[in-house]
């Protein structure tokens, strides 16, 4: 299967305006380019790469005065089958965890474990060790949190999103990271493309999306506690503790964002 992803961002700035940008596909799904995402400035400016303390790709720009558009539109190649689901993948006792997992148990800035470890101990302690303790934190998020744009805010914790019981896609992550974490589980925040494909319709407006990975078994594996169940055609862009280590744009300097569209849809015929 073939699923064309990309965006369009319109900026306007009243003076130059460094921005770190991590809008790249993640390095996991090099192979899997069929058309590179290629960032495309308008008008054109210097970019210069890196990779962030997590792996991701990441781009340092310095926007000019006036109006900027940042585009790209790739194509990429998928087994088009849904997240696996693997019932029997078990929860590592802390001592047995690897190294680089440990950083994933700790709080962060949308995940605060020291204000939510007393509520998740009391709604999850009955649940089953490992992938079943994880599914019922996403069977809890996804009920207690009502979705809706209007809910967005860009400051919401996960103590926050738990008490207010509204939000979007990241507030639904970030709970369910915290939760995680609180049962000594190690989750990293996700965000990427997620299409509509074998969806039924009506179809909400597309957007990036956030999901979230934990460690089961010896290997990482994605859960959504916004949508609840498995998708085809994941796309990661990047990793990390929580939204703050993987924002699409961070801006230094007064900007507006005009323009914000993201496209994510299969591909039918020859490329």
């Amino acid at each position: 299967m073939h699923i064309r992803v990309g965006y369009e961002l319109i900026y306007d700035c009243p003076q130059p305006t460094p921005m770190l940008l991590s809008l790249h596909i993640h390095f996991t799904r090099a192979s899997d380019l069929v058309v590179p995402d290629h960032l495309i400035t308008r008008p054109s400016v210097p970019i210069t790469a890196y990779r962030d303390s997590f792996g991701n790709w990441c781009s340092r720009i310095v926007a000019p005065k006036g109006e900027l558009r940042l585009s790209t539109d790739a194509v990429v190649n998928d087994r088009g089958e849904r997240d696996p689901v693997v019932p029997s993948a078990h929860q590592h006792l802390v001592p047995e965890l690897p190294e680089e997992t440990l950083l994933f148990l700790l709080g962060s800035r949308y995940c605060e474990t020291d204000l939510l470890s007393e509520a998740a101990w009391a709604l999850f302690h009955t649940a089953p060790l490992g992938w079943g303790r994880v599914q019922a934190i996403c069977d809890f998020v996804h009920q207690h949190i009502t979705f809706g744009y209007a809910h967005a805010r860009a400051t919401r914790t996960a103590w926050e999103a738990f008490n207010e019981r509204v939000g979007v896609c990241r507030d639904f992550t970030h709970l369910a990271v915290a939760f995680c974490r609180c049962m000594n589980i190690p989750a990293r925040y996700c965000t990427g493309y997620l299409s509509d494909i074998g969806q039924p319709p009506p179809y909400s407006p597309m957007d990036f999306a956030a999901w979230f990975e934990v460690y089961l078994g010896g290997q990482w594996h994605t859960f959504d506690a916004r949508n609840n169940s498995p998708r085809i055609g994941r796309v990661l862009i990047a990793r990390g503790r929580d939204a703050a280590d993987v924002a699409l744009t961070n801006t230094f300097g007064p900007n507006t964002l005009k323009s914000f569209q993201v496209w994510t849809h299969e591909v039918s015929g020859a490329l």
